[in-house]
């Protein structure tokens, strides 16, 4: 009996490599000529994994972003990972946005991906949904490596990351 070869597709982002950059985006800001004397914060909560970002108005909020969107970059993690949400106003003329960090893929994503995977009628290749990943499983190998070099070129709203290789 030939014996089934499987993979994970997941998502998410190193919180430790945006705990850094957080860091590091902090010290840049408190650092530069043109951020003095604004408001111009950054707060990161591991548990719920978003950040907040604070600043004096929109100008300066989007430079905040830059100089994060770097630090983040600088430290590898996937800026497709990073869901910007709609940016409200605070108190006293401030304004702040949050940003969700993507841990696993969303459910609608998952089905994307298996729909896509089912249309292309890949002998002997299975996917099922396990929580926020998708298990792929066939007896070659060379098919596996064919599933990743179809959804490499695929875009979804999430970079995908493969792992948990397994021989059964």
């Amino acid at each position: 009996m030939a014996k089934n070869q499987s993979f994970d597709i997941t998502t998410g982002v190193d919180l430790q490599e945006v705990d850094n950059a957080v860091n590091q985006a902090k010290k840049e800001i408190a650092q530069r000529y043109d951020f003095k004397g604004q408001k111009a914060e950054i707060e990161y909560d591991r548990k719920a994994a978003k950040l907040t970002l604070a600043a004096s108005d929109e100008f300066y909020l989007n430079a905040l972003w830059q100089v994060l969107q770097e630090r983040l970059i600088s430290r590898k993690v996937p800026i497709k990972n990073l869901h910007r949400e709609k940016v409200e106003p605070a108190g006293g003329g401030t304004v702040r946005q949050e940003v969700k960090l993507a841990q696993g893929l969303s459910q609608e994503t998952a089905r994307e991906i298996v729909k896509f995977l089912k249309e292309r009628k890949l002998k002997n290749v299975q996917t099922q949904i396990q929580g926020d990943a998708v298990r792929v499983t066939s007896p070659s190998r060379d098919e596996l490596q064919n599933v990743m070099a179809l959804l490499k070129d695929q875009s979804y709203d999430v970079e995908l990351q493969y792992g948990n290789y397994r021989s059964q």
